[in-house]
């Protein structure tokens, strides 16, 4: 009477292990096309990402919020710019320029919404470079709003990548008073 249970519980065993594999199969491949995706959007943040040396921070503690610029954001802003910075052998300036972008927490869309209603319509968080974002609703579109009046819309949110929440904005973050005065 053992042999007939032993077996089931086996066979139970084997199936509920390969529908657990074919479940982390299956997220695996949504991460990679998710990466893959925000990849083809996003290379000049990916870049200046990986010349800070940045993405070991990103990847090894956090969690983190990021508010990425797409590159159609970084062209319009200053692609002159941004290639001097990259180009630059003294990366400050642009590890400042990222961590304007960068909030330690786990910050979904969701929540930034609850801490709006929370703050009567607004919300603010800090980036790892120490200035305030103030988030606010205009229409239906969460906008961020830097200590100077610069604003960036999210324009997709919360995609997911190990322990960062990634936001795509449509404007560059840059809360100073001149471009040139990045620290």
């Amino acid at each position: 009477m053992k042999a007939p249970l032993t077996k089931i519980l086996l066979g139970l065993c084997l199936v509920s292990s390969a529908w657990v594999s074919a479940q982390e199969m299956a997220e695996n491949t949504k991460e990679t096309i998710r990466e893959n995706h925000q990849s083809e959007q996003h290379k000049i943040l990916f870049a200046a990402v990986k010349a800070t040396e940045m993405d070991a921070i990103l990847d090894n503690a956090g969690p983190f919020t990021v508010f990425a610029p797409s590159d159609a954001a970084f062209e319009r802003f200053s692609k002159g710019r941004i290639e001097e910075l990259m180009n630059s052998k003294d990366k400050s300036a642009l590890k400042s320029l990222l961590g304007y972008h960068i909030v330690a927490g786990h910050l979904t869309a969701s929540r930034i919404l609850r801490a709006m209603c929370k703050g009567n319509g607004k919300a603010s968080f800090t980036t790892i470079q120490g200035k305030k974002l103030v988030a606010h609703l205009d229409g239906y579109d969460i906008v961020l709003t830097d200590p100077v009046g610069n604003t960036a819309k999210i324009t997709t949110a919360d995609v997911s990548q190990g322990n960062r929440v990634i936001h795509e904005i449509d404007s560059v973050i840059v809360p100073t008073l001149a471009w040139g005065s990045l620290p």
